[in-house]
């Protein structure tokens, strides 16, 4: 590891730990940092459990789907029943409970991509969630997270001030996606500011502080420093939702508020990670209403929130959602959908070509699921991902960012404004 970022991320781990020495506790706190250039921002929300792409981005004009899913297949749109699909096009429909989405499909900014996913078989969320954090489908030596790579081999940060902030993740520790050399800050909340390193890093930094090496240490102390003097200086928290924007309470919706918070901070904030769970709907799925579409409406109504929020601050935010894998095409006998293999993304911007569904539909008869059973896979999503960092991050040297990799192997149109 290198000397200086291990500097780098090593201060951010004494958070966690706890390490105060006391030359670091005398650091003062009046200066006030410079505010990093306003840039270009990815944010990146994983929906972990395996989303079922049918349910969420319903194909309702394919009679296949309702001989597959006879009592949870979502409604055909109707006017009368609010429990009925919300049609974009005359195929393809939402779920009911995505009305938030439905307004930003409509304004043009939503574009949801069907058939997408990794062309990998594995049936494992574990193995999946890897794959696509790692964006190397099928190979397990990979240590670091496609973010990650971007963040040390190009970007837009190259013409601007690097800050402590460049990549943030709100979780609990740092995800497979952020995992690598290149810094990343993951904190539970603003307010705990609870940052998390590698084990390694931890691990060697605490070493260095028993011992008194006092060079690194004290470094270390003056990186995590500026990180907090940098918070406070920007004070994110004075940023109340804008423009009538009204978040749900749940804890995904906090976090997309505080992302916001963040980026109108303009504390250098590149790349924002957050997660969310329970899409793993074996049992009891349920249609227009039940437990899928409690967790869709929370999803949408807190995507729609933090849009809302941002207002015009979304022409430098491009949003990409993505779950491991779909789910099986036909429901199994307990109401619910087992796992399947291409699934569904939504592309949220005022960059991207809303108002339309992306992507090469397969179809759902026999003869055109994947393996008997599945939705087929018509776009890798190293497609989406390449296309969002080259066109929208700068990214120039793809090849180092999705190893293995030709961008141009397959016929992906985009799904980004050109220019």
């Amino acid at each position: 590891m290198h000397r200086r970022i291990f500097v780098r991320s090593g201060a951010l781990a004494l958070v966690t730990l706890g390490l105060s020495p006391y030359f670091l506790r005398r650091t003062a706190f009046a200066a006030e940092l410079p505010r990093a250039r306003r840039g270009k921002v990815l944010v990146c929300l994983f929906q972990r459990g395996a989303a079922d792409a049918l349910n969420v981005v319903v194909p309702h004009a394919e009679r296949a789907y309702y001989r597959l899913r006879p009592t949870i297949g979502i409604a055909r749109p109707s006017r009368s029943d609010a429990a009925s699909a919300l049609d974009l096009d005359g195929f393809f429909g939402l779920h009911p409970s995505l009305q938030g989405l439905e307004r930003l499909y409509r304004d043009g900014l939503l574009a949801p991509i069907h058939a997408v996913g990794s062309p990998s078989a594995t049936r494992s969320h574990f193995d999946a969630q890897d794959y696509m954090e790692s964006g190397t489908p099928d190979l397990k030596s990979t240590r670091d997270g496609w973010l990650n790579r971007y963040l040390a081999v190009s970007g837009t940060c190259e013409a601007c001030e690097p800050t402590p902030f460049r990549a943030v993740a709100m979780a609990a520790q740092t995800p497979r996606i952020l995992d690598g050399p290149a810094p990343a800050v993951a904190m539970s909340s603003l307010g705990e500011f609870r940052v998390r390193g590698t084990g390694t890093s931890i691990d060697r930094l605490e070493a260095l502080y028993r011992t008194g090496s006092a060079d690194l240490v004290h470094a270390s102390g003056q990186e995590m420093f500026e990180a907090i003097k940098l918070l406070k200086s920007a004070d994110p928290a004075r940023h109340a939702p804008r423009n009538g924007a009204a978040y749900p309470r749940s804890q995904f919706a906090q976090r997309l508020r505080e992302i916001a918070q963040l980026i109108r901070s303009d504390v250098g904030m590149e790349v924002a990670f957050a997660d969310v769970g329970g899409w793993d709907t074996h049992v009891n799925q349920g249609g227009g209403t039940g437990q899928l579409a409690t967790r869709l409406r929370d999803f949408g109504d807190s995507v729609s929130a933090f849009v809302t929020d941002l207002g015009d601050r979304m022409d430098d935010v491009v949003i990409l959602t993505m779950s491991e894998f779909g789910r099986m095409a036909r429901q199994n006998g307990t109401g619910g959908t087992d796992h399947g293999h291409a699934g569904a993304m939504f592309v949220i911007g005022t960059q991207v070509q809303g108002g339309r569904v992306h992507g090469r539909w397969p179809g759902l008869e026999p003869e055109q699921l994947h393996e008997g059973r599945d939705l087929a896979l018509t776009t890798d999503f190293r497609a989406v991902f390449s296309e969002v960092l080259q066109r929208h991050l700068g990214a120039s040297d793809l090849s180092r960012i999705f190893p293995g990799y030709d961008s141009h192997r397959l016929d992906w149109p985009g799904v980004l404004r050109p220019g």
